[in-house]
């Protein structure tokens, strides 16, 4: 193939947007092409690129034992656009990576605009692109058009595989009631930026917890088209009042487990919390964390004033409801995201089955390293499964079973099993954090010599001492 034969991307999302970076630092000319805000969406509310609408959170960033901060570590290793501006615009949010919504936006736009090799054009991509178009990738999410959608469905012969993401609601900090709710971090954990306040709790009674469960449960939600009613949930996002149907205790033992909290005001442990964590870097906005619902508008500032702290709560942004389109890759991609009826085409990001900001940016970025090296005639040699980008690479092109594949977010159950020369505790089978961290260990190590940036002291990040730790 021509080294100046372009490469198209479909959709300015994070995979969108990192795709493009990764091919265009190649030295690959690249067109990004984004609908908004000439096609604007259900639920973003500005033209920027790589706009978060879901949570402001990139979740853990430990890469010594969660399997998300490995790919959080793994990314910066390849110098990821996402990464490289969630640092920037990073808010305490305990030992998650969390960040001003806003600025990250708008940093990623202009990093991507300012680049020799990118060209930015917006409008709607109607259909699958016919055979001028070489190479391209589509990383159109989980809100693709739907004129796009239709032609996806059409030539891979699939059913419609959408399922429904919904969003939790955001409050303005200074409406939080301060005398009831409290600054702390579960056990005090907190990030670099952070010092331990990182959540505000809202404490409840069992009394109050039974009353707000039934409210909730019987507060009017938003209806579905009759073709959608049958659409199932992703549970990374289910919405908190199908996860409270589930049985009473449910959200106590998820979003609302009191655990590792102590009442800042007289010393009590709750009977269930509603945490919020901080959505912008002034701390203006905090986020309901995991109150992601379908009630009806009304509805939501009714049951969520009941919440002990919220009573006068004032809302910046009510939760929603949208669509997410996912296709079957482990049937219809190959090894290097081509789809197997037309290989010119790529698939990157959420549509593909992987579920989450960070993994779909992770993806977007392998993606857009695949396209440049088949742009430039280099031979792909793809990362380690061993790898948190590994794993998921094999997860959805046939890692995952085709007949009951269903979307994935990153996890040490997708990587290979240890061996006994990650064990560097002796003969005793590895358990716990312990067995993370060696999952840990062995990927970061692994995707250091793929990538060949040595930047990070990963000796240093497993030292038993905090001060070591910290140098890394």
């Amino acid at each position: 193939m021509a080294a100046n034969t372009p490469l198209h991307i479909i959709g300015g999302g994070l995979a969108g947007s990192e795709a493009a970076w990764q091919a265009a630092e190649q030295g690959v000319q690249v067109i990004l092409h984004e609908m908004r805000p000439e096609r604007p969406t259900d639920v973003h509310k500005t033209q920027h690129l790589a706009e978060l609408v879901c949570s402001n959170s990139f979740r853990s960033d430990d890469a010594t034992a969660n399997a998300v901060g490995v790919l959080h570590a793994e990314m910066r290793m390849l110098n990821s656009i996402i990464m490289t501006e969630a640092d920037v615009a990073a808010v305490p949010a305990g030992g998650a990576l969390a960040v001003d919504r806003d600025i990250f936006a708008q940093g990623v736009e202009a990093k991507l605009s300012a680049h020799p090799n990118i060209t930015l054009e917006r409008g709607e991509i109607m259909g699958l692109p016919d055979s001028t178009w070489d190479q391209v990738i589509v990383a159109t999410g989980p809100l693709t058009s739907d004129a796009l959608a239709e032609a996806v469905r059409e030539v891979t012969g699939e059913e419609d595989l959408a399922f429904f993401d919904a969003i939790a609601p955001i409050v303005h900090a200074d409406s939080i009631n301060m005398d009831i709710a409290w600054f702390q971090s579960r056990y005090d954990k907190t990030s670099a930026i952070g010092d331990g306040r990182d959540y505000i709790n809202c404490p409840m009674s069992k009394e109050q917890y039974e009353h707000f469960l039934d409210e909730m449960l019987a507060g009017e939600k938003m209806s579905f088209h009759q073709w959608e009613e049958n659409t199932p949930y992703f549970d990374g996002c289910m919405p908190v009042e199908v996860m409270a149907s589930r049985g009473r205790e449910t959200l106590r033992f998820g979003p609302m487990k009191p655990v590792g909290l102590t009442n800042a005001h007289d010393g009590s442990r709750p009977y269930a919390v509603v945490q919020l964590r901080q959505d912008n870097r002034l701390g203006t906005l905090f986020n309901m964390v995991g109150f992601q619902t379908k009630l009806k508008y009304a509805e939501q500032v009714r049951v969520f004033q009941m919440i002990p702290g919220l009573e006068g709560a004032q809302f910046a942004r009510l939760g929603g409801l949208h669509r997410n389109t996912f296709i079957n890759s482990p049937r219809l991609l190959d090894s290097e995201l081509r789809l197997h009826k037309m290989p010119r085409l790529r698939f990157a990001g959420q549509i593909t089955g992987v579920e989450g900001y960070v993994e779909s940016a992770a993806i977007g970025g392998i993606a857009g390293r695949m396209a440049a090296a088949e742009i430039l005639g280099e031979q792909w040699d793809a990362p380690p499964q061993i790898t948190a980008h590994g794993a998921l690479l094999q997860h959805i092109t046939g890692g995952a079973l085709a007949d009951s594949f269903q979307p994935m977010n990153v996890n040490f159950g997708l990587f290979p099993e240890l061996e006994a020369s990650d064990n560097k505790t002796g003969k005793r089978k590895l358990k716990g954090r312990d067995r993370k961290a060696a999952f840990a260990r062995r990927a970061l190590l692994s995707m250091q010599g793929w990538s060949g940036n040595t930047t990070l002291d990963i000796e240093a990040l497993f030292a038993p001492d905090d001060e070591t730790r910290r140098s890394a």
